[in-house]
């Protein structure tokens, strides 16, 4: 077979030819042993439709997978939880599991669970594709909830296409979106916070913690019901109202979906759902992630396949959510989990330590998933650099959208943590942020939830840290705050101003939120006061948190206003270590950036493509907390200079005020 394009567009790949190419193999054989003659892979993956609990004309049917089982009943308030006949599934082919119940049998509301016998042993089990999970306020016992309202939300807005050129993330946890010390609410979001988002101009939202997971600390990690949304925050047709006003709104909704490891609870959770231990994971030493205290899917078997398949689908076609981003890629990529490895060179992808089932699901998914949605989006959080995770799957890739460019974030703590103000490095800094392949699309962020984590800062927290506590008031003078400040802003410009595909930001670090996050949890007397977001902070007119997000709100529709803003080539003009000066230019757009702690440069010149140019976007000034030390009114005209004038490039002649960043648009050429 001729070479697939992936291979083509990166001649370093030419000596793992054959494993790529048996890789693709892998997929395309998979699919067709999968969905057979004249079927698609969207029609494998209606699992959702046959398994779990349903209403049908005579009542109600419930299936479920448990090949190891030899007995299960339905329990529940409808039988005092206890085994009545009644209630017995009869088993069918393929250790499916089938019961089913007359009308007023069960009814909307009522609770239920499995009680799973299997040689040896028995224990109540949530049914692995149950679509309602509830806990008790008072035993905090999870059961599953039958769900059937009379009046089921209807989504207003039938058909969505994201806008998304460039996509703008807006990272959020609906639990921790809202300012007292409680858990919030779908409805408290789409009131409360949609507002915010739409007003600041991200075009996405991506939401985590969705699949319902036992322990909220988590942060959604450990998920329990993969077919379930959280019940913390809400009713279904809650999150699908939710969903609706956000499409209305122009905003796309991404998923957080968790498939590279499950949480290890039996009762709650898939661990031994039939009794056995391999059932929907590895049996033998793969089974446990040694870092996560969690369980690890076998994804060889065509029944996980279908399991997880059908669950992309679900959140798809049941909620519609535009898309995913798929947690944890790095470990379902590598049989280590590529954990202490380095990935130095591109024989570590290519070693044998790489889990082929995996990257086949992962490959079957991304296809599934735009099959059922050509306009759906999907990201890999994945470190480790897997050359074609983002590339097409026809051309020997993966399939995923975009990947997350996860080594930004640790540069700009790296750089906080170790480095001098004098030492920031403009060449470093823009080698950082655009070391990508060609053929990839990814998501730049600063900082995403994990650098917020408690035991870890965010990047303000990090910048002025305690002082934050008494110098915020606009009428308070500080230089560490003023400092931190400015930084904040120019780390976020430079890193949304070089994207080839993305932005992401999590909520609340647009205006600087202070502190970190921390779930209610024993070592902190189960508190939520640093498992929420003070939105008071930015509100509050008295308050410096103001100028950063009218900066961030500044710097998003700039960007945003730009068609293709990120499809357009950055063309370096000026970088100058001593000076700490950086100048690219992106289609009409000029971004300069004075790192110098105090170094202002008057009559600064830089080689740009002659003509005028007026500033669309200046980090020094008083709306965004600055000096105001730049005259924005003024339009700057280049100079020629004869050696280069077959560059088409004149001297612009500029006032550069330390630490600060300025954006200036091209009027007209010369």
């Amino acid at each position: 077979m001729d070479s697939l394009n992936l291979i083509k567009n990166d001649p370093w790949l030419e000596p793992y030819k054959t494993d790529i190419e048996h890789r693709f193999q892998l997929s395309v054989s998979k699919e067709k042993e999968l969905a057979g003659k004249g079927k698609s892979l969207s029609d494998f993956a209606d699992g959702y439709l046959y398994f779990g609990l349903h209403k049908t004309e005579q009542g109600w049917v419930i299936r479920e997978w448990a090949p190891n089982a030899t007995d299960i009943f339905l329990i529940g308030n409808f039988s005092e939880w206890k085994e009545n006949t009644k209630y017995r599934f009869s088993k069918l082919k393929n250790g499916v599991w089938e019961l089913k119940l007359k009308t007023g049998e069960i009814k909307h509301l009522d609770l239920y669970k499995l009680s799973m016998h299997w040689n040896g042993g028995h224990g109540e089990r949530i049914p692995a594709w149950a679509t309602r999970v509830v806990q008790d306020k008072k035993t905090y016992i999870f059961s599953a909830q039958v769900w059937s309202p009379s009046r089921p939300y209807k989504f207003k807005k039938k058909k969505f296409k994201p806008q998304i050129s460039p996509l703008l993330i807006y990272e959020c946890h609906i639990g921790m979106a809202q300012e007292e010390e409680r858990i919030g609410s779908y409805n408290e979001f789409r009131e409360k916070i949609l507002p915010r988002i739409a007003k600041d101009g991200y075009n996405a939202i991506q939401i985590m913690a969705i699949q319902e997971h036992p322990y909220y600390g988590s942060f959604g990690y450990h998920v329990s019901s993969f077919f379930a949304p959280s019940s913390r925050f809400g009713t279904p047709d809650e999150l699908k109202q939710l969903i609706d006003e956000a499409h209305a709104s122009g905003i796309a909704v991404i998923m957080d979906i968790v498939h590279s490891h499950a949480v290890k609870n039996e009762v709650e959770g898939l661990g031994r759902f039939d009794g056995s231990y391999n059932q929907f994971f590895y049996g033998d030493h793969r089974r446990e992630h040694p870092a996560w205290d969690s369980l690890c899917f076998d994804y060889g078997k065509n029944e996980v396949i279908h399991f997880l398949l059908s669950n992309c689908k679900y959140w798809l076609e049941e909620f519609k959510f535009d898309g995913f981003r798929f947690d944890g890629v790095t470990s379902m990529l590598y049989y280590d989990h590529g954990l202490g490895k380095a990935f130095g060179s591109y024989n570590d992808y290519y070693d044998g330590g790489q889990d082929e089932n995996a990257i086949t699901y992962l490959t079957l998914a991304n296809k599934l998933i735009h099959e059922v949605n050509p306009h759906a989006i999907t990201i890999a959080e994945e470190m480790s650099g897997m050359p074609g995770l983002a590339a097409k799957t026809e051309d020997g890739g993966i399939g995923f959208d975009y990947r997350m460019a996860m080594g930004i974030p640790d540069f700009w703590i790296k750089i906080i943590k170790e480095k001098k103000d004098e030492e920031w490095n403009p060449s470093a800094i823009f080698w950082e942020l655009t070391n990508r392949r060609s053929d990839e699309k990814t998501i730049n962020y600063a900082e995403s939830h994990d650098q917020a984590l408690v035991g870890d800062k965010t990047i303000i927290f990090r910048l002025i840290d305690d002082q934050m506590y008494w110098h915020m008031m606009k009428n308070d003078t500080n230089m560490a705050v003023d400092r931190g400040m400015s930084l904040h802003k120019m780390i976020r410009l430079v890193t949304l101003s070089t994207i080839n595909g993305g932005y992401l930001n999590f909520m609340g670090n647009e205006f600087g939120h202070p502190e970190w996050i921390d779930f209610p949890r024993e070592g902190n007397g189960w508190s939520y006061k640093y498992a929420r977001r003070q939105w008071s902070l930015v509100d509050r007119k008295d308050l410096k948190y103001e100028y950063l997000g009218n900066f961030d709100e500044a710097m998003i529709k700039l960007v945003k206003d730009v068609k293709h803003f990120e499809q357009s080539p950055i063309i370096k003009l000026w970088d100058n270590g001593g000076d700490q000066i950086l100048a690219f230019m992106r289609k009409d757009l000029l971004f300069i950036f004075n790192f110098h702690p105090f170094k202002s440069f008057t009559d600064y010149g830089i080689l740009a493509p002659k003509g005028s140019y007026k500033t669309v976007l200046n980090t020094d000034s008083y709306t965004f907390g600055g000096y105001g030390l730049i005259d924005e009114s003024i339009e700057h005209f280049t100079i020629p200079d004869p050696l280069y004038k077959k560059e088409k490039k004149e001297w612009l002649r500029l006032y550069l005020p330390a630490r600060s960043a300025q954006v200036l648009k091209l009027q007209k050429r010369k």
